[in-house]
């Protein structure tokens, strides 16, 4: 039997995530984290999609210590999320500071109570948006520090760390899984299922991404298939 946990908030990347980890395991579970998040829609989105797709168990920790420690504008609403903004190379103000550090670990401990050989992330440095803590140097040293400090090699898989926006969305089609994708997932950071306020940096990335995908369906999708590995 192999099981897996799927760190899942219920946007684009985890859902995506999801949906290939109930391809390939015999188990999924899903683990979504409450820390008071600016959009708290997306834990309903979270739940409502696990059980649609068929995740095996759907559980929701209370994080929100991380609310009172960690200052951001998905923390904070007197804090504006940021348009789109080409030229800013700064650290977003959107970056929640141990944020990874915190769910990755909790995701493995869930995972070593329910016997999981793995944890999935949908973090991705290809377009990481700056976030310190989706590089794949962060991912690989979390990972040997969490199996050496529960002595199980629970393995931390980034199925999208190479990805680009538009491989992501032809990795959503390859799964037959694009309009689900497209209209009931929410990575808008204002809180908008679907195509989002199409103003915030998350809503800009997730459109072009599409546009180029769509634009570009083959060239992408072979590109996609030759960095997964996928036939």
């Amino acid at each position: 039997m192999k099981r897996t946990v799927v760190v899942f908030s219920g946007g684009q990347d985890s859902t995506t995530c999801l949906i290939q980890a109930l391809q390939q395991y015999d188990e999924v579970h899903c683990v979504t984290f409450d820390y008071g998040q600016r959009h708290r829609a997306e834990i309903d989105v979270a739940q409502k999609l696990s059980l649609k797709l068929g995740a095996r168990a759907h559980k929701v920790l209370d994080v929100t210590l991380l609310n009172e420690l960690a200052v951001s504008s998905l923390t904070r609403d007197s804090i504006p999320v940021p348009g789109y903004n080409p030229e800013d190379s700064g650290l977003p103000s959107t970056f929640v500071p141990g944020r990874n550090i915190l769910f990755l670990t909790l995701a493995a401990i869930y995972a070593y109570q329910v016997e999981a050989e793995s944890v999935i992330t949908g973090v991705c440095e290809t377009d990481f948006s700056g976030y310190p803590d989706c590089r794949d140097e962060f991912v690989k040293a979390l990972n040997h520090a969490v199996s050496l400090g529960m002595a199980r090699d629970i393995r931390f898989e980034t199925p999208l760390m190479w990805l680009d926006k538009a491989e992501t969305w032809a990795l959503a089609d390859y799964w037959q899984h694009l309009e689900t994708i497209r209209h009931e997932t929410l990575t808008c950071y204002n809180g908008i299922q679907g195509d989002g306020c199409g103003e915030c940096a998350a809503c800009n990335l997730r459109a072009n991404g599409l546009n180029h995908y769509l634009a570009n369906k083959s060239a992408v999708m072979a590109t996609m298939q030759q960095k997964t590995g996928l036939k």
